[in-house]
């Protein structure tokens, strides 16, 4: 009875070592996962191919030249002239990605851990960013964007018979966004089909999309907008989708997993697509 009463006045009077030590503490059981990135959606590429549609290693796109066939007038009796329309064809050759994962065999059986796929999903964002900064053509903005700077970017596109269909904008400029008064009155807007919903809604007829500057190969890509036809832009060749493998490791008591997938992003048209620049 004397020892039961030692531990008890240990338990509620100590605030050393000894005593958190043997305190029973309760972990929370649910693990608060990472807030989920904004990542650009696979909708907005020209089209994905998957694994069944790649035999080999790689993927050939083979693409039309734009204006490489004339016709011409003719004077009566006179040969026809020969022509044709040229093409080229890109290689597009899937990149392995992944990570390995550790997880002790406690974690397992308290169900305080899962493998979140979306982490290596991250990779494909910042690999379609780095294709659309291949740009034919760039508006350079200064401290913030304006109408003009994306009125220009959409003429650029135009001029080249593209149809300006998505802007995709980093959290700088959606701020400045927020702060043309153009899009957000709306006795100055005239039609709530505009900006209608905050932030993801419609620019002048484009899709507006918001990617993570966490989710962008660097922090400059927050100054960045990128103004495209999105059925020329860029493609997605996966030759291997998100694969998870478990294995164990009996001398550590724990198991652990090798999350990969194969993959590549591949510019298609760099005039379907215009980067806009801020300071």
């Amino acid at each position: 009875m004397t020892e039961m009463k030692y531990v008890k006045e240990l338990l509620s009077t100590s605030t050393g070592v000894e005593g958190s030590l043997l305190i029973v503490k309760k972990i929370h059981d649910v693990l608060i996962q990472e807030v989920m990135k904004k990542l650009l959606p696979r909708s907005e590429a020209s089209f994905v191919v998957g694994p069944a549609n790649i035999p080999g290693s790689s993927y050939d796109i083979d693409l039309e030249t734009p204006d490489t066939m004339d016709i011409r007038s003719i004077s009566e009796g006179a040969d026809i002239d020969i022509d044709q329309q040229s093409y080229t064809t890109i290689n597009v050759k899937p990149v392995k990605y992944g990570v390995g994962v550790r997880i002790t065999n406690e974690m397992l059986e308290d169900a305080k851990w899962n493998l979140l796929e979306r982490n290596i999903a991250i990779a494909e964002n910042s690999l379609v960013l780095q294709q659309l900064d291949t740009a034919a053509n760039t508006v350079s903005g200064g401290a913030a964007i304006t109408i003009a700077n994306i009125t220009r970017a959409m003429q650029y596109l135009e001029d080249n018979d593209y149809t300006p269909t998505t802007m995709a904008v980093g959290n700088e400029v959606l701020n400045d966004l927020r702060n043309i008064d153009t899009f957000v009155e709306a006795d100055k807007l005239g039609s709530t089909e505009m900006l209608s919903s905050g932030f993801v809604g419609r620019l002048y007829g484009m899709n507006v999309v918001r990617f993570s500057t966490n989710a962008a190969p660097s922090s400059t890509y927050s100054k960045y907008a990128y103004v495209y036809d999105r059925s020329e832009a860029y493609c997605i060749v996966e030759k291997r989708p998100i694969t998870i493998e478990k294995f164990n490791l009996p001398n550590n008591d724990m198991s652990a997993a090798v999350v990969t997938q194969r993959l590549a992003v591949k510019t298609l048209r760099t005039p379907a697509i215009c980067n806009i620049t801020t300071s």
